[in-house]
């Protein structure tokens, strides 16, 4: 039998000599990654700290109707970013879908009546307004310049919980989904920062506190992949619905995605882009359809403006490109060089 020694103490491993390569002794090693750690969290919670004050819950109800025909309150909700002192605000279309009351509550706990200045079913965004000034407002980042691993912050009102807060990375970038409209958003950003249901409507922000898109959905079972509308998407829009309630832009009926050009096509033709615009599908009876466009071609340039991304489509058709016959450049099967002239009709959401 063993006996131990009454005044023998065990000596616990401090933390600050252990070395993260599993060696004893090695202050250098864990200080490093003490203070890699540290760095970071103190990045996180001062983004945290400081943009949480932005972030708004939005209590909705919203009128549904039953089987029998008649309509019932239910009660839904979602988040949203103060983007302007005077009170406006940024969500999700869906978070305020057929909101028969809306009522917004700010960090403080302040509620407020909220009114509905427009929405944009096709890039699941709305815009809205409570009566408040002096508000924080968010600073705007900039998505074409996101690049996959840099790190992603979103923060919300999930289930009702005010500033809910995590943490990940830019999975991936250009993505698309499909609304509910049905129209597919397209360079959607993708992260593994999770959300919630409540979530929806909230900021994704960067390392430096600054909007880089607006979360907008999740996978259900597929490991915490979420998805955010970017900010230059979200300026684009907003600027509509401020305007004029909603957005009037035009359609070609393409969905497409951003791909690189093969150099030796680029050096060919003496193409001043590397990149273009390959569609991905065409709508039947559309202007794409009409003028003979295809799956697989690769838009280059629409009248003098170069396509060298999907933003620059999207930019294009705005409600002045409507009912114009316009100049098109194409590659079809990655080397011919193609032109047509294809008018824009108004896009109508179904």
């Amino acid at each position: 039998m063993t006996v131990m020694n009454p005044e023998r103490k065990i000596q616990f491993l401090e933390a600050e000599e252990f070395d993260v390569h599993g060696d004893t002794g090695s202050r250098a090693g864990i200080m490093e990654r003490s203070d890699f750690l540290d760095a970071y969290s103190e990045a996180v919670a001062g983004v945290v700290e400081r943009v949480s004050l932005m972030v708004v819950h939005l209590s909705v109800k919203q009128k549904v109707r039953g089987r029998g025909g008649s309509y019932r309150d239910v009660d839904g909700g979602g988040s949203g970013v103060i983007i302007a002192p005077d009170g406006y605000i940024v969500t999700n279309c869906h978070v305020i879908e057929d909101a028969a009351s809306m009522e917004v509550v700010t960090y403080d706990g302040t509620h407020f009546i909220a009114d509905v200045v427009g929405r944009d079913a096709s890039t699941d965004l709305a815009l809205v307004r409570i009566g408040a000034a002096g508000l924080p407002a968010i600073s705007m980042g900039d998505s074409s310049r996101l690049r996959p691993g840099q790190v992603a912050i979103a923060i919300g009102s999930p289930l009702g919980f005010q500033g809910t807060v995590t943490a990940g990375v830019i999975s991936a970038l250009g993505r698309s989904m499909r609304s509910k409209s049905g129209r597919l958003i397209e360079e959607v950003i993708q992260t593994d920062a999770a959300l919630n249901p409540g979530n929806s409507g909230g900021p994704l922000v960067d390392s430096r506190g600054r909007l880089i898109g607006i979360n907008t959905a999740i996978i259900q079972m597929a490991q915490g992949i979420c998805f955010a509308v970017p900010v230059n998407t979200v300026r684009r829009v907003v600027a509509q619905l401020f305007s004029q309630g909603r957005v009037v832009r035009g359609f070609l009926g393409i969905s497409g995605q951003t791909v690189p050009l093969p150099t030796r096509v680029v050096r060919h033709y003496n193409l001043a882009q590397e990149t273009g615009v390959q569609i991905m599908a065409v709508v039947p009876h559309s202007p794409a359809e009409a003028v003979g466009l295809r799956e697989g071609d690769i838009l280059l340039s629409l009248g003098d403006n170069r396509i060298a991304t999907v933003d620059d489509i999207h930019r294009f058709l705005s409600g002045e490109a409507i009912g114009k016959k316009i100049g098109l450049s194409y590659l079809r099967d990655w080397v011919n060089l193609r032109s047509t002239v294809i008018t824009p009709t108004e896009y109508k959401e179904e």
